[in-house]
């Protein structure tokens, strides 16, 4: 019977990969029959799983979808990796509750191997906390987002903006993106006729959606995430200076994430950084760590004289 059970999970687990398996297959993994494979596909059945099965050279099983399901089969691997998902997005502001519902009932129920890696990951891991506390994001107003951006469909909604103003706004959705403890949609605002990044918390939809649209090529070279990053970056420099930079623009570009800012071609060995931060000091500091030298084109004075006292400090730390 114990053998017997180990083998329906082993064949849960193929069932669930993206592919069909021809009965052939199965029983070669199985190390069985073909017919002790229909004889447990049938048993899983029996259970509740919609086990599909197709005819002809190409046929085969695969688990369906949709009805009610058992828990969903994982092996070790797959399970740690769920419960390291779900610790992280704990800390997101909107799913932390859910998130720790469904974290308690996972750990209920793992075998205690698998209990004592979890714990361990949960001891001796450290999880930075965010700067900044995380707006409220309503979980249902999430996946309402996430479906206009899948059905291609325009919204509208009223927008708060930084200052407390309120706008109505018509856009079609392209990406949700999770950012610290922040959500951002990125859409093509209709009105601007120009891309836009919106803080999802400050987002309240007018119903019903719009008509459906097509899909527009996003700036970036299709990246959302660089997208994002450099425009929630941006918008949070206090400081911001343009710096020619002697190096070619690709080498450079290598060195920098997005959200460190925009890297220009000059000439084939120079380049012009725009970029940004919260102090002057650390805008001067960044700048000395690009290793290489550089020239401030525009930027505060306070910049300058910054970057004066950190030159004579310098000389001073390497003078005998």
């Amino acid at each position: 019977m114990i053998e017997t059970s180990a083998r329906l999970l082993k064949l849960l687990t193929l069932l669930q990969s993206p592919r069909d398996w021809t009965g052939a297959e199965l029983a070669e993994k199985l190390q069985v029959s073909p017919r002790t494979v229909r004889s447990d596909i049938e048993r899983l059945r029996a259970l509740g799983y919609p086990v599909d099965a197709t005819r002809g050279s190409v046929g085969g099983y695969r688990l369906g979808a949709g009805g009610t399901l058992p828990p969903l089969l994982l092996d070790d691997d797959e399970a740690v990796a769920v419960v390291i998902g779900l610790r992280k997005a704990a800390g997101v502001a909107g799913v932390e509750e859910m998130s720790l519902r469904a974290l308690t009932k996972l750990e209920q129920v793992l075998p205690s191997r698998l209990r004592r890696r979890v714990s361990a990951l949960a001891s001796y891991t450290v999880q930075v906390p965010s700067d900044l506390a995380g707006p409220e994001v309503d979980p249902e107003l999430l996946t309402q987002l996430a479906g206009l951006c899948r059905d291609r469909e325009q919204l509208r909604f009223d927008y708060s903006a930084h200052g407390g103003e309120s706008t109505l706004r018509r856009v079609e959705p392209h990406r949700l993106v999770n950012w610290g403890r922040r959500w951002y949609l990125v859409a093509f605002d209709l009105e601007k006729q120009d891309w836009r990044t919106f803080r999802v918390d400050r987002v309240q939809p007018r119903i019903p959606t719009g008509p459906r649209f097509s899909p527009r090529d996003l700036p970036e070279g299709g990246d959302v995430a660089a997208y994002v990053s450099r425009r929630v970056s941006a918008a949070a420099w206090r400081y911001r200076a343009a710096v020619v930079v002697h190096v070619p623009a690709a080498a450079l570009a290598e060195r920098l994430t997005p959200a460190v800012g925009v890297v220009e071609p000059i000439g084939s060995r120079t380049c012009l950084l725009e970029t940004g931060a919260d102090t002057v000091q650390s805008l001067a500091v960044h700048l000395s760590l690009l290793d290489a030298d550089f020239d401030v084109r525009d930027g505060p004075p306070e910049l300058t004289e910054y970057l004066q006292v950190l030159a004579e400090r310098y000389r001073r730390a390497t003078s005998s």
